[in-house]
């Protein structure tokens, strides 16, 4: 064996909880250490010295139920009794006086068949139970658990795997690092711990690979599972929690999942995972086991005692069976008996109360804080912990743990690089938009070109000014699904503090202006110069902007309450619509019912629509738009012959008093303005408010990212 080669270090000699394995700071030293001359594939394995301050997580009587409204038998109904309309709500228990522990150094699985409490029992455990519905107590060394210290030391892995599918593997671990390692790690230290994880993982041969979707080639959905992983692993929690990671796996993919998750489980934390059937190599890999039935417990215990338990049950297990397809088909044959699972419920408490006896003062050397502190020594919980000490001095002091890893400003870089490098491998998607606003900039270059100073010019020039105002806004619409995509993800990362939610809203709106900027120069210039607009094009480019600006604000904040992209988009083109019918165009705001005037004073469309008419009307010196005889245009008398419409000004002039000739001014742009109600605001003011509105449902984004995302049952 080489100098470099290193034995691959098992636990069968010793028990696991006394012996952990390596760290990622320990595989990163080591890779410091050989950077030269180690080979570029080796996955390294250490034998550090055993722990003196192990973990233990208990967790007794968790009881958890949620209101059920009982059905409503209707009017004709079969039995043809009324019920009462006011059905008395019950409650379903998810959780039944559920208690166990689990140790560092081991995986526990939980397992039942489906509703039987899995999830809910890996929700209570990683806290994502409001405290208020949840009774019983959760303890890790004898501590309860407060929210802010769980969230640094844990991580938990969702079922479905939330990837942006345009980054490789490596740039997802990468970015992970990015936000849950600390400003004071370099930026070598951080790559250099992601290639120890990518090594642990066992992701070498995919480590430059995209991760894929539905249109684009990726990895395998064994090696997404295990990225998922990885990212929530990056700073080695203590605790690590997991919700079905080898559903949908085949069963090779299956058992290198639970296979990387031992050797988390080896190098010092606690893992549990949800499993629903596993195979007998899984579970050999597991430590101990919990069975639950609609919410109670059947079987707690190490899985090498599953056979003597169902034996002294009355129902042994046949030899070469596997192990937990028969219990979990007897326990299913038991839900469907007329007693259920109460006789198993039962004689499970008897044998834990003579078979498994607590061990917990055996394994509890030190305090939760000792634990803490010599796990952040061996380098673990680097995330969010750029001065260790105060954690390990006060570690039960909710105000001494540090909530983020990094300052808000970092937060916004690695969130813009993140979204950047994901959109930049999908440019078919801005192109697309793009091209949408270039062909209706078109059309309407077309339709409206070089429009007259003629009645009909100005008639012509409302509804192209009440149109190009819609369209900005409903261009928008396609920024609906956006936020809809990365929604799970936002909230998986936020959950555990990798980032601020300001930090996310903010780094999104700016990376917003650069297309923004474009949509709005293309828009401009093909309709400004063919329409003939007089304005100034400076003013028309801003508040196309503004519009693009104000408009994206709006469906972003929508996107944040409606999470379904149909109902989405069916609100937003309404809202839109009702902006439109109250801007002003189509009735002023004079002519309004007293009880909508408030509609037209919020309405998106209003403000612009009204600054580019200033704009263009409203531009000095005045110019004339309607000259003598063209009074009589769009009038009976407009299909009267010329030396008619002449006499009858001549009439006119007689009568008033004044001299009124074929090529008297009668209508100035700011008599159009006058009629069309724009007296209140000056087109600046229109550019301001429509600016500000932008960052008024920004603001709103961010509300219900605060309060609609908290990510917990309740």
């Amino acid at each position: 064996m080489s100098s470099m080669e290193l034995p691959f270090f098992t636990h069968r000699h010793l028990p696991r909880h006394h012996l952990p394995g390596p760290t990622l700071a320990e595989l990163l030293k080591r890779v410091d250490d050989a950077q030269n001359d180690t080979p570029p594939h080796r996955i390294l394995h250490l034998s550090p010295p055993p722990s003196s301050f192990p973990f233990l997580l208990s967790f007794a009587n968790l009881t958890y139920s949620v209101k059920v409204r009982r059905k409503i038998s209707l009017p004709w109904s079969q039995n043809g009794v009324v019920s009462d309309a006011k059905a008395k709500n019950g409650t379903k228990i998810l959780l039944n006086d559920i208690s166990g522990e689990a140790r560092d150094g081991q995986i526990m699985g939980v397992l039942g068949a489906s509703g039987s409490g899995k999830s809910t029992l890996i929700d209570a455990l990683a806290n994502r139970i409001s405290k208020d519905s949840l009774k019983g107590s959760v303890t890790l060394n004898g501590d309860a658990l407060e929210s802010n210290l769980l969230k640094v030391i844990s991580a938990y892995v969702m079922q479905d795997d939330l990837l942006f599918p345009m980054l490789t593997v490596e740039e997802t671990l990468m970015f992970s690092a990015e936000f849950r390692l600390p400003r004071s790690l370099s930026h070598s230290k951080k790559k250099a711990r992601v290639q120890a994880l990518i090594d642990q993982l066992g992701l070498r041969n995919a480590a430059k690979t995209v991760i894929g979707d539905e249109g684009h080639r990726g990895v395998s959905g064994g090696e997404r599972r295990r990225v998922s992983i990885g990212i929530d692993i990056i700073h080695d929690p203590i605790l690590l929690f997991l919700d079905e990671p080898t559903s949908g796996l085949d069963s090779t993919s299956a058992f290198m999942v639970v296979k990387v998750l031992q050797r988390i489980a080896q190098s010092g934390s606690i893992v549990i995972m949800s499993v629903h059937q596993p195979s007998s190599r899984i579970l050999g890999l597991l430590d101990r086991l919990i069975f639950l039935s609609h919410g109670q417990t059947v079987y707690t215990g190490s899985p090498a005692n599953l056979a003597r338990f169902f034996s002294e049950f009355g129902h042994p297990i046949p030899e070469n069976e596997n192990r937990t397809e028969f219990a979990l088909d007897l326990i299913r044959e038991l839900e469907e008996s007329p007693g259920g699972t109460h006789s198993l419920v039962e004689f499970n408490k008897s044998w834990q109360s003579k078979y498994n006896k607590s061990t917990t003062s055996e394994l509890l050397n030190g305090t939760l804080k000792d634990a803490i502190g010599a796990s952040i020594s061996r380098g673990k919980l680097v995330c969010g912990a750029p001065n260790h000490s105060s954690l390990i001095t006060n570690s039960s002091s909710s105000s001494s743990v540090p909530t983020y890893a990094n300052p808000f400003w970092m937060e916004m870089l690695v969130i813009a690089k993140r979204s950047l490098t994901n959109s930049w491998r999908m440019p078919e998607l801005f192109a697309i938009r793009l091209g949408a606003v270039l062909v209706t900039g078109g059309i309407l270059a077309t339709i409206f070109w070089h429009l007259d100073n003629t009645p009909k010019g100005v008639q012509e020039r409302l509804g192209f000014f009440a149109f190009a105002m819609s369209t900005t806004f409903y261009t928008c619409a396609e920024a609906f699904p956006v936020f809809l995509q990365e929604r799970y993800i936002f909230m998986r990362e936020t959950a555990y503090n990798a980032y601020r939610r300001f930090s996310y809203v903010l780094a999104h709106s700016i990376i917003s202006l650069p297309s923004l900027v474009l949509l709005s120069l293309a828009f401009s210039a093909t309709t400004f110069f063919p329409v003939g607009l007089a304005g100034g094009f400076l003013f028309y480019f801003l508040i196309i902007l503004a519009s693009f600006w104000a408009g994206s604000s709006f469906v972003t904040f929508l996107s944040g309450i409606i999470s379904h992209v149909m109902l989405g988009f069916t609100v937003v083109v309404a809202i839109l619509a009702y902006f439109l019918l109250f801007s002003g165009f189509f009735i002023s705001r004079d002519r309004m019912p007293v009880y909508w005037i408030w509609f037209h004073y919020v309405s998106l469309v209003k403000y612009p629509y009204e600054g580019v008419l200033l704009n263009e009307f409203g531009v000095e010196p005045a110019r004339c738009f309607v000259r003598g005889t063209q009074m009589f245009d769009n009038t009976p008398l407009g299909e009267v012959t010329t030396s008619l419409k002449v006499e009858l000004l001549k009439s006119m002039s007689k009568t008033l008093g004044m001299n009124i000739t074929s090529e008297t001014c009668v209508t100035t742009g700011l008599d159009i303005l006058r009629e069309q109600g724009i007296t209140q605001l000056t087109k600046w003011s229109c550019l301001w408010i429509t600016v500000a509105w932008g960052f008024f449902f920004r603001f709103l984004f961010h509300l219900t990212l605060v309060f609609g995302s908290k990510n917990k049952r309740t």
